[in-house]
C-alpha cells in the first residue's frame, strides 16, 4: 500500500511510471522554480516529488530566506522527518531506489537523506550545498553543481566534500562553473541565473539521473 502524499507538488511523465526523483527546495521554499524544475524532469520521464518544508510559505528576499531558513533549523528533526516520509512515498510509488536532488539549503537534506537511508537513495545531485562529513554509511553516486564566485559555499567546503566522500569510496563528480555565483541554475534570480551554465548542469543530472 502506497502512504498518502505528504504536503508537496508531484509531477508523473504523461505514461505514468518512472524512476523516483525526490527534488529538496533551497531557502526561498517550494516556489514555481522548483516545481517547474519537476515539472522538467517528469517531461524527461521521472517521477519528481518536491516536499514543502515550508508548508506554504515562500520567501522573496533573502531576509524573508534567512527568517523561514532558522525556523526549519530549529524545527530540525521534524524537517528530517518529513523528507524521510517523503522519500519513502515516493519509493512506495517508483519502486527500485530513487534519486534526490537538492539546492543549497535543500543540498545538505539531500546529503544527509542519503546518509541516513542507504538502502533507497541511489543517486544524489546537489546544487551549491554541502554541510556533511562522513559518508562511511552511504552507498549512493553523487553528482554535485558549484558555481566559481560563492561566498555561501567557498571552494575550500566543494573541495572537503569532494574528500569526504572519495574517502568515503563513494563515485562522486563535482562541476564548478566558471564565472558564476549562487543560485546560478535559478531563473526566477535574475541577478544570478546564468543560461549557459544551467543548461549544462541539467543536461549533466539528466544524463546522471538516467543512469541510475
Amino acid at each position: 500500500m502506497i502512504h498518502a502524499q505528504p504536503q508537496g507538488f508531484l509531477a508523473v511523465p504523461p505514461g505514468g511510471t518512472g524512476s523516483g526523483v525526490l527534488v529538496l527546495h533551497a531557502w526561498w521554499g517550494l516556489n514555481d522554480t522548483i516545481k517547474n524544475i519537476c515539472a522538467h524532469l517528469s517531461e524527461a520521464g521521472f517521477v519528481a516529488f518536491a516536499p514543502d518544508l515550508y508548508h506554504g510559505k515562500i520567501a522573496h528576499t533573502i531576509p524573508d530566506a534567512e527568517t523561514l531558513r532558522d525556523a526549519l533549523d530549529g524545527r530540525y528533526l521534524q524537517a528530517r522527518t518529513e523528507i524521510a516520509d517523503a522519500a519513502k512515498f515516493l519509493d512506495e510509488r517508483t519502486g527500485g531506489g530513487i534519486a534526490v536532488i537538492g539546492f543549497s539549503l535543500g543540498a545538505y537534506y539531500a546529503l544527509d537523506l542519503s546518509i541516513s537511508d542507504p538502502d533507497h537513495v541511489r543517486s544524489v545531485v546537489i546544487f551549491y550545498g554541502s554541510g556533511v562529513d562522513d559518508f562511511s554509511n552511504a552507498r549512493a553516486r553523487y553528482l554535485g553543481h558549484f558555481a566559481e564566485n560563492d561566498p555561501f559555499e567557498p571552494q575550500a567546503s566543494v573541495e572537503h566534500l569532494r574528500e569526504s566522500l572519495e574517502r568515503a569510496g563513494r563515485p562522486v563528480t563535482i562541476h564548478v562553473y566558471h564565472d558564476t555565483g549562487h543560485w546560478f541554475f535559478e531563473p526566477d534570480r535574475t541577478d544570478a541565473y546564468n543560461e549557459q551554465a544551467a543548461n549544462l548542469a541539467w543536461e549533466r543530472t539528466v544524463e546522471f539521473l538516467k543512469q541510475q
